[in-house]
């Protein structure tokens, strides 16, 4: 298995440091509001990484983290006049909803920053005793850059062009740093502000230092992997490996893997442009597997362009692959015939070159693309080599074979009976009472199991409209 890592710009064999185990971390949202597609991305991207590794054998232990405490999540609670944990916890639960109709595992950890405060107070007091950070006057902990000789070496920058950069964007209330590329570790509280006991003052942490220290918390010194999305390679995951490098004395991580920007409509996702989608309005359109195929249909590492009509040709891909195990499954039930004939015995040994292609795409870096070009051959060759007369040993051989690619895949697509019409009027009946009567956990939970059987509900000002995805 190759996989390309930022660290040395190229491809390399994993070797895990543990034989036959990955310590894998991947940097999760910060919860100040539903999840949008840009978020989804590395979600279902490092999800399905994880997924592969499982299929190889691999033991993964798979940290995620919640970011519960930072900038946005004040901001929205001052404007919503609830506290910054009322607003991390709302959006946690709601991340996990999309989480789960995305098919995304959940992590063997999800570690929250608020609950690991301590950890990051051992971990910066260690980088001062060492002499890689210092207090300012007013308890700002900084870590000096200068003392880390390799800072750059994941996203591959110039020390001294680094410097000259951020000297000419030096802003005013900074010159009690060091130097102008020290950022920070620890910082002093602000009115109306979560903050916790600290030797240099009341105050919070810095957004890099948390990730540090969870992933010591849950993975050790050193890990195999480091992921997330490329626009965190500078400043997030070099101050990362500077800090924990630091203070560990260690490598931080052996392989680093970022995927690539999503664009909307050829354009960069942004409120101001107004093409911000969230999963959530996503989950109005379409089934979220269809998200998910979408994602999955280009490499992690190629940019990848959200639009209508993408969608729309994932939506006929995915019902391509249902609709093959509906058929297998139709044959099986419907055939006469038990065991496997000799033509079949060899058909299935040629069927095994679709397992050989998806394999040999997912050891390639994770190439999700080819790898589901050979489920949509297998699907092929299953559609044109099962008939009326052949076995249901045939038929259920090369649905399991289909099922246990797509799986890997993290796609479902083997659906469950369809739910009849007057069932779906009942529950929306149900549903609308709940909401009546202030029950929104009940609402949502109808909304939800709707949606799980492929139905999906649309509030408008004539009331619920619903449709089969």
């Amino acid at each position: 298995m190759r996989l390309f890592n930022t660290l040395t710009r190229r491809k390399e064999e994993f070797v895990p440091i543990e034989e036959g185990k990955v310590r894998m971390y991947v940097c999760g949202p910060t919860v100040y509001n539903l999840i949008h597609i840009g978020n989804a991305r590395p979600m279902i991207v490092f999800d399905t990484v994880r997924r592969y590794m499982e299929y190889k054998g691999y033991e993964v232990n798979y940290v995620s983290n919640f970011t519960d405490v930072d900038d946005k999540i004040i901001k929205k609670a001052i404007e919503e006049g609830i506290s910054a944990d009322e607003v991390s916890k709302r959006y946690i639960e709601e991340c996990k909803k999309d989480m789960d109709g995305m098919n995304v595992k959940p992590a063997t950890t999800h570690p929250l920053a608020t609950q690991e405060i301590d950890g990051m107070i051992d971990m910066i007091s260690s980088l001062i005793e060492k002499g890689h950070a210092y207090a300012a006057e007013d308890g700002t902990v900084y870590f000096r850059v200068s003392s880390f000789n390799e800072y750059g070496k994941l996203s591959h920058k110039n020390l001294d062009d680094l410097q000259s950069g951020f000297r000419a964007l030096q802003v005013s209330g900074e010159d009690q740093k060091e130097d102008p590329m020290d950022f920070v570790l620890w910082k002093p509280k602000k009115e109306g502000e979560p903050s916790w006991p600290s030797p240099w003052c009341d105050g919070r942490p810095g957004w890099h230092i948390e990730c540090s220290v969870m992933s010591r918390k849950y993975l050790g010194d050193e890990i195999d992997i480091h992921a997330g999305g490329e626009d965190l390679i500078f400043p997030h995951h070099e101050n990362e490996i500077a800090q924990s490098e630091c203070c560990n004395e260690k490598t931080f991580a052996r392989y680093w893997m970022h995927n690539a920007f999503l664009n909307i409509d050829n354009h960069k996702m942004s409120k101001s442009l107004g093409n911000f989608r969230t999963v959530r309005e996503i989950s109005a359109q379409y089934d979220l597997q269809v998200l998910r195929l979408f994602m999955l249909s280009a490499h992690y590492r190629s940019p990848l362009n959200f639009s209508a009509d993408l969608m729309e040709s994932s939506k006929s891909a995915l019902e391509r692959i249902v609709e093959g195990v509906r058929r297998l499954n139709d044959r099986a039930a419907a055939s006469s015939t038990a065991e496997l004939t000799e033509d079949e015995k060899a058909a299935l040994a040629e069927a095994e070159k679709f397992t050989k292609a998806f394999e040999e795409a997912m050891d390639d870096d994770f190439n999700t693309a080819d790898a589901l070009a050979a489920v949509f051959d297998l699907v092929k060759f299953a559609n044109t080599k099962v008939t009326e007369e052949s076995s249901s040993a045939f038929a259920e051989a090369l649905k399991k074979q289909l099922i246990t690619l797509t799986d890997v895949l993290g796609l479902i697509v083997e659906k469950e009976e369809e739910i009849l019409d007057d069932e779906i009027e009942r529950l929306i009946e149900e549903r609308q009472a709940a909401r009546k009567a202030k029950n929104f956990a009940r609402a949502d939970e109808i909304r939800n199991e709707l949606l799980e059987k492929g139905i999906i509900l649309k509030d408008t000002r004539e009331g619920v409209k619903w449709q089969r995805a």
